[in-house]
């Protein structure tokens, strides 16, 4: 059939449908150009992810290495390690003898003169506040002197009073003992708080001067189990 401008209408179907498939072969086109794109996304996603586990494991590994290499220092072995612990000995043996003699013999001409102190600070000011200075000088740094050895020949004969607040602990309880020895058994003698606060200063002072590497290098830090697991992975 034709139509009055004299083309036949049954031409349209064909071009219809050539439209339309052309449409969605476009879309089909577009469809897997999309789903490329987001598969390089994802892909790409997925690398940058892997690369920053790869630099994060990296990066513990180096800390790892580091610890270790930390830990590896060449400690003191052998016979030199036993002449060290046997010298710290020998001059705590010594350093006991003369706290003995300095807090423990009786002063029956100062049984009028002293008396028990458990006010911390009370001493002290009182050191302070006289007018000579050689007193002050003698008490304050005579006490602070007498609880250094404990900060240096503790960590080297007793490695688990190593660090800052065991040292502290273990002076102060030392010394606390030995006051109450001195203020109820020993004659002329005083129980005096301020005493214990200036041993364990100079004890902390010792620890805090040399102490602490006397210390480690004699007793060198442990390997732990998961240091040693760690250094069992390879780079």
């Amino acid at each position: 059939m034709r139509t009055p401008g004299g083309k036949s209408s049954g031409g349209k179907a064909p071009r219809a449908k050539s439209s339309g498939a052309k449409s969605s072969g476009a879309k089909t086109a577009r469809a897997k150009q999309s789903g490329n794109g987001l598969s390089a996304r994802w892909a790409a996603a997925r690398e940058n992810a892997a690369a920053g586990r790869l630099e994060r494991e990296r990066e513990r590994e180096r800390v790892r290495e580091e610890r270790l290499a930390a830990t590896r220092r060449p400690p003191v072995r052998g016979l030199l390690r036993g002449v060290i612990m046997l010298i710290a000995f020998a001059c705590m043996v010594v350093f006991a003898t003369m706290l003995a003699k300095v807090t423990l013999v009786p002063s029956p001409a100062s049984v009028s003169l002293v008396h028990a102190n458990f006010h911390p600070g009370a001493s002290i000011r009182a050191y302070f506040d006289q007018p000579d200075w050689h007193v002050t000088l003698k008490e304050v740094g005579g006490n602070v002197l007498l609880g250094l050895p404990f900060g240096l020949l503790l960590p080297v004969l007793f490695p688990k009073t190593r660090g800052t607040v065991r040292v502290v602990v273990a002076t102060a309880f030392v010394m606390l003992c030995v006051e109450t020895v001195q203020g109820t058994m020993v004659v002329g003698r005083a129980f005096d708080v301020d005493d214990v606060i200036l041993n364990t200063a100079g004890a902390l002072l010792g620890y805090l001067l040399i102490g602490w590497k006397l210390g480690r290098t004699v007793h060198p830090r442990r390997v732990h189990w998961w240091h040693r697991r760690g250094d069992a992975v390879s780079p």
